[in-house]
């Protein structure tokens, strides 16, 4: 009779509130009346139904929408109820149904029903906030429990049941955060992680099927019961991100998965995180199983100091996070809020957990009085805190039975505002406010007390915004400010979603304690100088950079080098800002980094004679039995001399020609190393060839095209033709002996696997036979006899072209001087002009058909009309039209001295080899940029106009009759 009296007169009070209070009541009041004008039990308790409705919206729409829950609070006496057992009302519920929408809509009805009447007691100060999270908890535990339970009979029923050591394997399910303490708010989500003790196979049914799938099934089907919303609404919303690997591990893992990764990838905040772990389906055996896995990993055997400067870190974050966002009116995250509190007796359990038992536990508030018995917080200040966090649960709890949403901000809006005042029992809302504004001052001064204010040197200060942009999480809105000092609008946009989607990766990626640190150091200042980096677009210089920090983050090492070299970083960025291609290169070949420690050298390429010494050199180290080593070696060596010159390019300290010559003869010391290990390994076999010594090999490597004409670009392939002496074909003197003409075109496999095999770091050239004679369908290496036969009576005039830019590259000087001999014989042949004009310009247009890319608003540099093709035919149908006169035409196989050389002769005028030498090597340089920028066309065509239209009428002057215009 007492609580009911206390009852009626707490009722009588809400009729004095403010008139915004009786619109609310009277509003809920009319609207259930005019729905259900049958249910006359509903005027008798009209008074107290207004002054529920005055303080809920919640409690006003479920009565809607189920008028069942109010006759039950308030005629069947559920209101005066106070221990309910969930577990048991919802599995008769639940041995009701038959299928999973029936599942869905009874979880969600039950749910609702008891929310209504944890609210409408705790609105009207029927019981303490301490029952309050109690009673949530435990039916939140009921809900997952017996949803888990039906599911779990119900695909065992389909699959059978998976089996173990200790007999029926569950699915052990995790409660964390404020569920795991049974200390659930009103309107949260929850955080789950699923656990199975170990791998198998059920086989009882009508076809197999795995654990691993067996029990990823249940977990989404259980999932999907709980967080899908329906007609009926959502139970509650579930949060699966906390298991390991957050959103790209496994939805279900086992124990030894577990075990392995918190003992191999664990990190601090995992650790704090599981301090709340607690098992919501116990069964004994399998459970105590697994907390014996995961206990060693929260809890250190001993006082835990090395989490002080983790935790250091985390606190740090909270009070950026609270400056950052502004957190003001927060009652969760804001200053003094109930995060401070929990941190506080988090991070005292962690770091004393392991040597005091009693602190193993998850409720916050036993917890604390733990604290006070082990005499690690003062009496005083373990009731301050008791009492501050009490009320800021309670202020929490009310704001979500307003509306059952998850909030923890106090409201604008003054209705809310009369009714928080009201439940909480102050005049007004200023009043309120004011004291728990004194109330929050107190955790604020303990928190700060807690471990010591984080020490900040300028050096730490100058990459608070950029810590704040990396580790808070902020949404676009909350980083605008930051973003603004740096970036234009367009660029923000265009910047925010691929940063959001990496930090996310980042953050869930497998990369071990120790690289987290170094990622969360480096990002920052990476951040920090980026941005402050000239740069025609930051969003696509940090699209680089976050490339290559993907590539290197399960590398601490890589990690650590950038962290501790600011120097190094900062070449890093330049390189990313300067071109893609070095970016690449980099992310794809990490091993370059190593290359940015000495700015001084990385910019100064080798003299161009210089390369072969530096590639001996380079080699001593290896040991010559170790094959793949000395493979791998020759890349390396190939990777950090092209990013050298890459290097010197972007920053304008070696000219167009210069690039080519460095790409030119870094690949010819390559090839003669290449040609050299295959030779050594060959002989070592099958011994020495007819005719050949150890000074002697009668081999030959011719180079064509680019590499013929010293114009090797990035990326550029090499066109080979290999060329023999061999006198005859006795077998070889070795153990394995062969026919010698066999024994050199195995030395021509070889290298071609020597090229082309992939290590580590890639393949060492692309390399290109189809010059040789009779093409794909020739021998790999023809004896140099028949190199000649064929260029006097086999090859087309397209191949006489290509012969104009070759060169001899590797081999003793006697087959040079034939080599050079046959070239010089076939070359300055005379010929038909009419015949020669023709074929040359059937075989440009033909190329021109296949292989252009240009369009009307873009250029192709090699293959559109003015462009490089339209020059080089030129030079060779030059070259093959007048050397028969004019034989110092044949000194050289590169373009710009050729032109040269045409015009001493007279037969280009002065002004045509100036435009012609302009427009070629505009173009070359051209080209290398466009490479570095992993582009392939020229996008503003406008540019070269008028070069490519003196080309086009040098081109029709002197090849008038293909009719070009």
């Amino acid at each position: 009779m007492i609580l009911i009296f206390f009852i009626i007169e707490r009722l009588e009070l809400l009729f004095m509130l403010p008139e915004l209070m009786q619109q609310a009541a009277e509003s809920g009041w009319q609207k259930l009346r005019d729905k259900y004008p049958q249910a006359d039990w509903l005027e008798e308790y009209a008074g107290q139904l207004k002054s529920i409705f005055a303080l809920s919206d919640f409690i006003a729409d479920s009565c809607l929408v189920d008028p069942d829950i109010a006759r039950q609070m308030l005629v069947e006496g559920r209101l005066q109820q106070t221990d309910i057992d969930y577990q048991s009302g919802l599995h008769k519920e639940l041995e009701k149904v038959t299928d999973e929408q029936q599942l869905h809509q009874t979880l969600r009805r039950f749910r609702r029903a008891y929310m209504v009447h944890i609210a409408w007691r705790d609105l009207t100060n029927m019981q303490d906030i301490q029952a309050s999270l109690v009673q949530v908890s435990r039916l939140a535990d009921a809900l997952i429990n017996q949803a888990y339970q039906w599911l779990y009979q119900h695909q065992g029923q389909k699959y059978g049941f998976p089996s173990g050591e200790f007999g029926e394997q569950p699915m052990l399910i995790m409660g964390m955060g404020k569920l795991g303490g049974q200390e659930l708010n009103f309107s949260s989500d929850i955080d789950l992680i699923f656990i199975y003790p170990e791998n198998g196979e059920i086989s009882g049914a009508k076809r197999s099927i795995e654990h691993q799938p067996f029990f990823t099934k249940l977990a989404q089907k259980l999932i999907a019961a709980l967080h899908q919303t329906t007609v009926d609404g959502q139970v509650f919303r579930v949060d699966m991100r906390l298991r390991p690997y957050g959103e790209s591990g496994a939805l279900v893992s086992h124990f030894a998965a577990i075990e392995d990764y918190y003992q191999d990838q664990g990190r601090d905040w995992e650790r704090y995180a599981m301090v709340k772990g607690r098992i919501l389906n116990p069964d004994g055996t399998y459970s105590e199983q697994l907390m014996q896995v995961l206990q060693p990993f929260v809890y250190r055997r001993y006082i835990d100091f090395g989490a002080i400067e983790a935790l250091r870190k985390m606190k740090g974050l909270i009070s950026q996070e609270v400056r950052r966002r502004g957190l003001v009116g927060n009652i969760k995250l804001g200053q003094g809020g109930i995060r401070e509190v929990e941190f506080i007796v988090q991070s005292l359990q962690l770091i004393r957990g392991g040597r005091i038992a009693a602190l193993q536990q998850q409720s916050l508030l036993t917890t604390l009085s733990a604290l006070q018995d082990a005499q690690l917080l003062p009496a005083e200040d373990v009731e301050q805190l008791r009492e501050c966090y009490l009320l800021l649960r309670k202020v929490e709890q009310c704001l979500q039975q307003f509306a059952d949403q998850q909030t923890q901000q106090l409201p604008d809006d003054p209705l809310d505002q009369m009714r928080l005042a009201t439940v909480m029992g102050f005049e007004d809302y200023q009043q309120f406010s004011s004291h728990l504004a004194d109330k929050m001052a107190l955790v604020s001064q303990q928190f700060k007390l807690l471990i010591g204010e984080e020490q900040q040197d300028q050096e730490q200060s100058k990459w608070l915004e950029m810590t704040d942009l990396w580790m808070l999480g902020l949404d676009l809105d909350e980083a605008l400010p930051i973003l603004d000092n740096f970036l234009r609008e367009d660029d923000i946009q265009e910047f925010w979603p691929f940063f959001a989607d990496f930090r996310s990766e980042m953050q869930h990626r497998p990369i071990g304690q120790r690289g987290r640190e170094s990622l969360d150091k480096l990002m920052p200042a990476a951040l920090y100088t980026a941005l402050h980096c000239q740069a025609d677009s930051h969003s696509q210089l940090l699209q680089r950079l976050f490339k290559v920090i993907k590539s290197i983050c399960r590398r601490t090492a890589y990690l650590e080098l950038l962290v501790e070299n600011p120097g190094a970083m900062k070449q890093l960025i330049r390189l990313c800002n300067a071109s893609p291609w070095i970016a690449e290169q980099i992310s794809r070949f990490p091993l370059l980094l190593d290359e940015l420690l000495n700015p001084a050298s990385l910019y100064q390429t080798p003299e161009l004679r210089a390369y072969p010494d530096e590639l001996r050199q380079f080699m001593l180290r290896i040991s010559p039995d170790d094959l793949e080593l000395q493979m791998e070696t020759l890349r390396q060596f190939k990777l950090t001399q092209q990013l050298k010159i890459a290097a010197a390019d972007v920053t304008g300290a070696l000219a167009v020609m210069k690039v080519s010559d460095h790409l030119t003869y870094l690949a010819e010391a390559i090839i003669n190393q290449t040609v050299l290990l295959a030779w050594e390994q060959m002989v070592e076999k099958h011994g020495l060839p007819q005719g050949a010594s150890a000074d002697k090999r009668n081999f030959a490597v011719l180079g064509y095209g680019k590499l013929g004409g010293i114009e090797l670009g990035y990326g550029s392939d090499l066109d080979l033709v290999f060329v023999h002496g061999c006198p005859g074909n006795e077998m070889t003197d070795g153990p394995k002996s062969i026919e010698s003409k066999q024994f050199y075109i195995r030395l021509a496999q070889r290298i071609m696997h020597l090229f082309a095999t992939k290590t580590a770091s890639g393949e060492l050239y692309e390399v290109d036979l189809r010059l040789r004679p009779s093409g794909n369908s020739g021998m790999l290496v023809c004896h140099v006899e028949g190199f000649a036969q064929y260029q006097r009576e086999e090859a087309w005039t397209w191949e006489h072209q290509a012969l104009v830019r070759s060169r001899f590259i590797f081999g003793e000087t006697d087959l040079a001087i034939t080599l050079a001999n046959i070239r010089s014989e076939i070359l300055s042949r005379p010929r038909e002009l009419a015949a020669l004009t023709q074929d040359v310009v059937t075989m440009r247009e033909k190329m021109r058909n296949h292989l252009s890319r240009g369009k009307a608003d873009s250029f192709d540099l090699k293959q559109d009309p003015g462009g490089i093709a339209d020059i080089e035919f030129l030079v060779q149908f030059m070259v093959l039209a007048h050397s028969h006169q004019h034989s110092g035409l044949l000194c050289w196989p590169d373009n710009v001295r050729i032109i040269e050389g045409l015009v001493e002769t007279g037969l280009f005028e002065a002004k045509e080899g100036e435009q012609l030498i302009q427009a070629y090597l505009e173009y070359r340089n051209t080209g290398h940029h466009l490479a570095l920028q992993n582009k392939q066309i020229l996008e503003h065509s406008d540019r070269f106009e008028t070069l490519r239209q003196s080309v086009r009428q040098i081109w029709g002057k002197y090849l008038l009759n293909a009719g070009v215009d």
